[in-house]
């Protein structure tokens, strides 16, 4: 388990607890003779800050049912699809590639053809591009990642310049992209982070279409790991539910802050804010007014998740609050 959350767990500010069912665990860090499997383990333990604590396996079944070996089913039962029929992508990608080895038979490959790749004739380029960029998994990608893509199986002579202007003339594309253009100027950083969670950006994305009650969209970003978080929002919210935000989300599973980055919100500004970071000994820095690029890693954020959801939302746009991760 240490091994598994080490990124998380080493270095981190408070000690955390160990529950197991395994009594003899609670004595390996004090015994006095160890074997050699058992010195090693000890010396990896000692990169972390915690307490081991014996728990019946009565009062460890989630723990316990966890680590049991899953047991087959007699009999075989049919599973339900996950996905409707009109979802599953893989028939349409292999019919493609049928439909085009059955044009390569009353013609030949070109000689500069690459062996490992399909050679894509005229008629298939729109399809093939269609499949690649439009794809759920792909994320209407930019031309070089959409060429990058597409090279992956396919070739043929003109890809670089189809792919461009592919995207170049995709509709939902136009509409999603965000200017990445910055102004002349420049800009002091921010302090580099020594852990994760130690450093965090909040942002609102707002007036979203309405989802379930949803139409603001909190995000918080570790500024160490790049982890995030986002956190749907009933209206404009009041200081006391952004509070109730970061402590029910945030706070409680991450621990609390060293230095919290915002834009210069009511919510941020509020009294009640100062005075609850300023107790619990957490600094607040406000962005400069009118410059959201001094917070550029939440704001980079916000734009491409405003990109996705119009992307796969232009339609059902009273579902994105289903779609957030």
């Amino acid at each position: 388990m240490l091994e598994e959350w080490r990124h998380w767990l080493e270095g981190a500010r408070h000690p955390f607890l160990v529950l197991t069912d395994h009594h003899n665990l609670e004595y390996l860090r004090s015994a006095k003779q160890l074997n050699p499997h058992q010195a090693r383990w000890a010396l990896f333990f000692t990169r972390f800050q915690f307490s081991v604590t014996y728990r019946p396996r009565s009062k460890n079944s989630k723990a316990d049912a966890l680590s049991r070996q899953f047991e087959a089913q007699s009999e075989p039962t049919q599973p339900d699809l996950i996905l409707p029929a009109a979802a599953i992508l893989a028939p349409v990608r292999w019919s493609l590639i049928e439909e085009i080895r059955r044009a390569h038979a009353d013609e030949p490959l070109p000689a500069n053809c690459p062996t490992t790749k399909v050679h894509v004739p005229l008629q298939f380029h729109q399809q093939v591009l269609q499949w690649v960029h439009k794809a759920p998994r792909s994320g209407h990608p930019g031309i070089l990642q959409s060429t990058q893509l597409t090279r992956r199986r396919f070739w043929w002579p003109s890809l670089r310049t189809d792919v461009e202007r592919f995207v170049q003339a995709c509709p939902i594309c136009t509409q999603s992209r965000v200017s990445r253009q910055l102004p002349e100027g420049l800009l002091e950083p921010l302090l580099t982070p020594q852990c994760p969670w130690s450093h965090l950006s909040v942002d609102f994305l707002t007036d979203l279409p309405d989802s379930g009650g949803f139409t603001t969209v909190m995000a918080v970003v570790d500024r160490f790991s790049k982890g995030c978080k986002f956190i749907p929002l009933k209206g404009s919210p009041t200081v006391m539910q952004t509070v109730e935000a970061m402590f029910q989300h945030v706070f409680r599973n991450f621990g609390l802050p060293e230095d919290i980055v915002s834009d210069q919100g009511s919510q941020f500004t509020s009294r009640v804010w100062r005075s609850l970071c300023e107790q619990l000994g957490i600094s607040v820095n406000l962005n400069s007014g009118y410059h959201p690029q001094s917070n550029g890693q939440v704001e980079h954020l916000n734009q491409e998740i405003g990109r996705f959801l119009r992307s796969y939302c232009s339609r059902e746009q009273q579902r994105w609050s289903e779609f957030l991760p």
